[in-house]
């Protein structure tokens, strides 16, 4: 019989205990990216989302493989996958569209050569675009779940290629949720971030 996660509400907000309980921190010395360019779809985007990223555009595409931009010339930023949901564009079926790697003259020092980095996080790090990445992105591994009446859930994603960071995660102490704070602040707001804190450390009193 399959376990159940707890369901707690934060702000409107039904999250899985797992989130506030689960240690994780990426890894990317010895993942490389692979979330990047692993699976068969694109990140889920917001029709918001595709119009900040074609205003990116520019900046991102000197970085961009130009398999990469054949595809966004041919059927732009997204499409539309087989469950009907829009996600990033692909190459190959798999890779996002808007990867690039660690090799020089774009090379970070700090990571492993040939690790997998992403083009728009890249240029508005280095303030030529004000659009991070799609927050489904930002908050793996985090996926958020639509209800009816505007209900939205947070679940915990568990894959293979994210091992060594739940690992990771383990060895420093790192809960999700605190891993995650950036962008669960920039998608919920400070004050409930601030709720979701108390409650998982009124969870962790209990445990």
């Amino acid at each position: 019989m399959k376990r159940q996660i707890p369901i707690l509400e934060v702000g409107g907000v039904l999250i899985s205990t797992s989130i506030l309980t689960e240690q994780f921190c990426c890894d990317l010395s010895q993942c490389r990216g692979a979330c990047c360019i692993e699976g068969d779809a694109g990140a889920p985007v917001t029709t918001d989302e595709i119009g900040e990223i074609e205003s990116s555009l520019d900046a991102a595409w000197p970085l961009m493989s130009a398999m990469a931009q054949s595809v966004i010339d041919r059927q732009g930023v997204a499409y539309t996958d087989p469950e009907g949901e829009l996600v990033t564009s692909i190459v190959n079926g798999k890779d996002c569209v808007f990867t690039y790697y660690n090799y020089p003259p774009h090379e970070v020092k700090a990571l492993p050569a040939g690790c997998c980095l992403c083009a728009l996080e890249k240029v508005c790090r280095d303030g030529h675009s004000s659009f991070m990445k799609p927050i489904s992105c930002s908050l793996y591994p985090i996926r958020e779940k639509h209800f009816g009446g505007g209900l939205i859930g947070l679940n915990l994603h568990h894959w293979a290629v994210c091992e060594p960071a739940y690992k990771k995660g383990r060895e420093l102490g790192m809960p999700v949720y605190r891993f995650l704070r950036e962008p669960l602040t920039r998608r919920f707001g400070e004050a409930w971030y601030a709720e979701l804190v108390e409650v998982a450390e009124a969870l962790q009193n209990e445990m």
